[in-house]
């Protein structure tokens, strides 16, 4: 599958420029964040409020043989510690894409931002295939908070922290924190 990362670039204000991204928003649920049914008004809110587009953000369509088949957002780029959301449509997941796409931004973010230390990313505790891809990319799990997901049916899970050190990316290992540091 031939795939590339383009950046997505929105006009200011809310012009038919940003319709595509509206519709990839509002054309399926996102079962595993936080707003899994994005509606065209909170699109576009995100949209003017420069959540995939600014000093902070930017953002990627993920295509794959000519077609858009996901997005990956990288937040906090003034940060040290930069964060990510990756979003692949239905249809498409459990085809690789994911390990292509954290590993494609691990290596944009280390090559394009030299002051990163470390990448971050989260995810609910019940997301198997994106844990595995966290693994399968290099980063370790780091923190596991309890009860600290809400999903809008009422139910909370819990959150899984990975992260990536620069060093670790460089040298091709992973080292885990020391859990037992409590004496």
């Amino acid at each position: 599958m031939d795939m590339v990362f383009r950046r997505l670039l929105l006009p200011s204000g809310l012009s038919s420029g940003s319709e595509p991204l509206v519709r990839f928003l509002t054309c399926e649920s996102w079962p595993f964040h936080s707003v899994s049914e994005v509606d065209r008004k909170t699109a576009r809110q995100w949209i003017a409020d420069g959540r995939f587009d600014n000093e902070e953000n930017r953002s990627f369509w993920i295509v794959a043989d000519d077609e858009t088949v996901g997005l990956v957002r990288l937040m906090d780029l003034t940060d040290g510690t930069p964060l990510f959301d990756l979003r692949i449509r239905a249809e498409h997941r459990g085809r690789g894409i994911g390990v292509r796409a954290v590993t494609w931004l691990t290596r944009y973010l280390f090559e394009e931002l030299p002051d990163i230390r470390r990448i971050e990313g989260t995810t609910r505790q019940d997301n198997s295939p994106m844990r595995r891809v966290f693994l399968r990319c290099g980063y370790a799990k780091e923190a596991h908070y309890r009860e600290a997901w809400p999903a809008m049916d009422g139910t909370i899970h819990d959150t899984v922290g990975y992260a990536i050190l620069r060093r670790d990316w460089l040298n091709g290992k992973v080292t885990v924190p020391e859990w037992d540091d409590e004496r």
